[in-house]
């Protein structure tokens, strides 16, 4: 018999028959999987609560402290390795096994006997032959199976339990390429992509305040979008404000929203930015321009949640996730007293450096293929002749990303109705007009 006690807004723990259950988080991508495991689970009085990825399962962790984490081979928002990794350093008392075909000699407690017991069941649950189970495949995102040469499956990994603090090491088929992952909506693989890609999926579960940090035209929109994808409150809203592109005078009616008659031309009351972000992200684009003034009614927000309309003498309290973006030296002007030092360190919780493509060459032809492709959805699909890809090479990218993309925009233009993009339709913009 099961029955919950009901303790405030939270469900207090899972009474089975008589006994406090104990929690387990599972983290798999396999619903089949989640379904056998959670039927042994809940029969040995474990509360089994899934996750069908890593960002799921960081907030399962965050809202449940469970005893244990059961994680599958491959999930489709996150390394698997990067994420047991980190989970064994934010929850170090915690039972962390993964999925296996094996039993190792080392010593078990009895609430690890019990999951490995769990493990086994499922295992056999699926057909009595835990070998051909562990090495079924497993349907992987296209963007994902790029990786694996087209593929659109790769095979399961045969799985160990990680014991103590032993160190994180996979037992991988010996026909598997390791695929390079970064984001569907990020373009190249180079080590500074990747490394983007794996600070995005390690702070996107949490409602952490972001600064992205780079220069214009580096896509820093971009790596906002796949935070807030990948976060919880991705079915919620994603509200941007560039911070640059508002008048002094209406930024702060913007962001905070005003009631009628608050100042002229004020007909009616207006919801804020910030308040139309409620439960989701606002993302706040050139931080930098900010108004010193308004920038300490932006700390208040930030550090108590709270914000108050312009003429408006109550206060409401929202959720909203702050990301932040800028191309300036920020902790610079901080010293030179242009930016508030104090809100600098507030969004500054966890910096985000956008690299430019300068510092990423090796991604050129990716992107240039990409652009190309966009292109071809409004017009014949053209391409680059070497001679126009070596021009390419030879420049310094100033405008980054979305110079690149202007220039073959411009190319395509120039060439007419040839296929081809030469050389001589790859035209930069002088630095200064004589």
């Amino acid at each position: 018999m099961v029955s919950e006690m009901i303790v405030g807004r939270d469900v207090a723990p899972v009474v089975i028959d008589g006994v406090v259950a104990r929690t387990v988080v599972l983290a798999s991508a396999d619903a089949g999987l989640r379904q056998r495991l959670r039927a042994s689970l809940t029969g040995l009085r474990w509360q089994v609560r899934e996750a069908g990825g890593g960002a799921e399962a960081m907030a399962q962790l965050d809202a449940s402290q469970p005893e244990a984490l059961l994680v599958d081979s491959w999930l489709p928002d996150l390394e698997v390795g990067e994420f047991a990794g980190q989970i064994r350093m934010l929850y170090p008392g915690m039972e962390l096994l993964r999925v296996d075909g094996g039993v190792d000699g080392a010593a078990r407690s009895p609430r690890r006997n019990e999951l490995l017991h769990a493990l086994r069941e499922a295992q056999d649950g699926a057909g009595n032959d835990t070998a051909a189970w562990a090495a079924a495949p497993v349907a992987v995102p296209r963007s994902v199976g790029r990786g694996y040469g087209g593929a659109q499956e790769a095979p399961r990994q045969v799985l160990s339990v990680l014991m103590g603090r032993e160190e994180l090491v996979w037992q991988e088929s010996p026909a598997r390429v390791q695929p390079v992952v970064t984001l569907p909506e990020m373009v190249g693989a180079s080590e500074a992509m990747q490394e983007l890609a794996r600070l995005i999926r390690l702070v996107a579960p949490r409602s952490t305040t972001v600064l992205i940090e780079g220069e214009t035209g580096t896509g820093k929109e971009v790596v906002a979008k796949a935070i807030h994808r990948l976060s919880e409150r991705a079915g919620k809203p994603f509200v941007v404000l560039n911070c640059a592109a508002i008048p002094e005078a209406l930024l702060e009616a913007e962001l905070f929203g005003h009631t009628r008659g608050a100042f002229t031309g004020a007909v009616q009351s207006r919801t804020g930015r910030i308040e139309a972000a409620h439960g989701g992200t606002l993302f706040l684009d050139e931080i930098g321009e900010m108004p010193l003034a308004l920038q300490a009614k932006m700390l208040r927000f930030l550090e108590c949640g709270e914000l108050q309309r312009v003429g408006d003498n109550e206060t409401m309290r929202v959720d909203v996730r702050v990301i932040a973006a800028t191309h300036q030296p920020l902790e610079q002007r901080a010293g030179e007293r242009t930016f508030r030092l104090d809100l600098y360190h507030r969004l500054a919780v966890f910096p985000v450096e956008v690299p430019a493509l300068r510092m990423r060459m090796e991604d050129l032809r990716l992107l240039a293929e990409h652009f190309l492709d966009l292109m071809g959805q409004e017009m014949p699909r053209k391409r680059l002749t070497i001679e126009a890809e070596a021009r390419l090479y030879e420049h310094s990218w100033p405008g980054n990303v979305r110079e690149l993309m202007h220039v073959l925009e411009r190319g395509a233009i120039l060439a007419g109705d040839r296929m081809e993009i030469g050389a001589e339709e790859i035209r930069f913009r002088r630095a200064t007009r004589g």
